[in-house]
């Protein structure tokens, strides 16, 4: 079976059509017990670097740069490394994060860049 991806508010309930659950956010959610969660992954490796984040949290004006920047970091380092585990994974994968513009978050870029990838 093909890596299929899609995104999620980690707020949403969880179901059997998420498959592997992976929280790709660096912080973890407020208000979110790690043991009710369900997240079968947290792979902070592969969010935005700290600085990244800061210059777009709450800024959707930004968001080309942002997604500029992050395809990026997906090529190097560590983000490189999570992103072809998470590639090569077989079966569906759910990109959990946090944000509340469900449009414009890291998750969104992430699966775009999975989807051209895969």
């Amino acid at each position: 079976m093909a890596t299929s991806f899609k995104v999620k508010r980690i707020y949403a309930p969880a179901s059997p059509e998420d498959g592997f659950r992976v929280l790709v956010d660096r912080l973890w959610p407020r208000g979110v017990k790690r043991e009710t969660a369900m997240v079968d992954l947290w792979a902070k490796e592969v969010a935005p670097s700290d600085a990244l984040r800061r210059e777009f949290h709450g800024n959707p004006e930004r968001w080309d740069r942002f997604v500029q920047a992050y395809r990026k970091e997906l090529t190097r380092g560590p983000a490189a490394s999570a992103a072809r585990d998470l590639l090569e994974h077989k079966g569906p994968v759910t990109l959990l994060y946090a944000a509340r513009d469900e449009a414009h978050n890291n998750a969104v870029a992430l699966k775009a860049w999975l989807d051209d990838h895969a």
